[in-house]
């Protein structure tokens, strides 16, 4: 039995987030150009030293400890949640091998350009479907953003084969959907999936026996913060 006291718990300290690899390399660019302004025109050498701080804050990916339990479906985004309303199921992720016909109560997260940006996936299991879709840059925020932004349909079925699908649009700044798993992939809950470029939401499709564990107005974190509860299930626990 481990001895949670004081005296033989591990010390815990704070540390900046990671910069995710996908960051990197637009962190160095401003960071270049900060560095040539100095000696070609310095006057703007301040203002590119702070573009360049915000692209790595743009880009941190910090650690996240996710509930875990077969009844839990988390958050996907950090953001705040805008919209809870049942709406018809995309046609991409519609169909009986999928979400089915029926309408779905909607989650949609919006994040701003302060968020952090790498998407998670709400359960863990089997990914059977990424489908891209280009389109327009509206404002995420937006509802027909659903139906006309460039956007990514990502469905997931879990170990009780439930099916969970969730969208990442891009916004009105957000001009990349990136990607980090391809169907047949298996995934742990609140495992990285993708990211979406400077402000985005993303949308999550719940089950009709999931009963909806957020607001309006809430703020959600990837990875964390319970989005939803399947109905007449127990938690299991909480991993890292």
């Amino acid at each position: 039995m481990i001895d949670p006291s004081p005296a033989t718990a591990p010390a815990v300290k704070w540390r900046f987030p990671d910069i995710h690899p996908e960051g990197r390399k637009y962190a160095l660019i401003a960071g270049a150009v900060a560095f040539l302004s100095f000696f070609v025109w310095d006057t703007l050498t301040w203002p590119l030293i702070g573009l360049t701080a915000w692209v790595a804050l743009f880009f941190r990916d910090p650690v996240r400890v996710t509930p875990q339990g077969d009844d839990l479906i988390v958050a996907p985004a950090d953001g705040l949640i805008t919209m809870i309303e049942r709406v018809p199921v995309p046609i991409e992720l519609a169909g009986d091998r999928a979400l089915g016909n029926a309408p779905l109560v909607r989650v949609s997260i919006f994040m701003s350009v302060f968020d952090v940006h790498i998407n998670r996936t709400p359960i863990g299991g089997t990914i059977r479907q990424v489908i891209y879709i280009s389109g327009k840059f509206l404002n995420a925020d937006l509802d027909k953003a659903s139906d006309e932004n460039e956007r990514q349909h990502i469905l997931v079925e879990g170990r009780d084969g439930r099916l969970i699908g969730f969208t990442q649009i891009a916004g009105l700044v957000a001009r990349r959907i990136v990607g980090f798993v391809k169907p047949g992939d298996m995934v742990a809950s609140g495992q990285r999936i993708g990211l979406i470029r400077f402000g985005s939401r993303v949308d999550v499709y719940l089950p009709d026996d999931c009963a909806c564990q957020v607001i309006l107005g809430q703020r959600s974190v990837a990875g964390e913060t319970v989005l939803a509860r399947v109905q007449g299930k127990t938690p299991l626990g909480i991993a890292q």
